[in-house]
């Protein structure tokens, strides 16, 4: 496997692994749950950015569909990014970064199909 190829590999796993364990716990860890209804926000939209994440996150690890896994993970990271915002919660840098990251490995397996 090449240098770059095995590079985008990593990034994807690292990225899908790491999305569907911060999924998983924003869905049914009891100290997650709470830190989202002390930022007042509804139940619904923290089950919908956690369901989305994790099926983004499967979709994403399927090499035949990395693409469309990627899309649904950007906008779920876009959305989340809108909801930290709005609510007066700056710390969206972790999330640019897992767009970034997802657009660079479609984008490389989109162009190597």
């Amino acid at each position: 496997m090449k240098l770059a190829k095995c590079s985008i590999v990593i990034l994807q796993w690292t990225l899908g692994l790491v999305v569907l364990i911060e999924a998983g716990l924003l869905a049914f860890s009891s100290p997650e749950i709470r830190s989202f209804h002390k930022a007042g926000l509804p139940d619904a939209v923290r089950l919908v950015l956690a369901w989305g994440e994790i099926l983004g996150a499967v979709v994403f690890l399927i090499p035949r569909t990395v693409v469309l896994g990627g899309w649904i993970l950007i906008v779920v990271f876009l959305a989340a990014s809108g909801v930290h915002l709005l609510h007066g919660m700056w710390n969206v840098g972790m999330l640019l970064i897992y767009v970034a990251a997802a657009y660079a490995v479609m984008t490389n397996r989109a162009v190597r199909a």
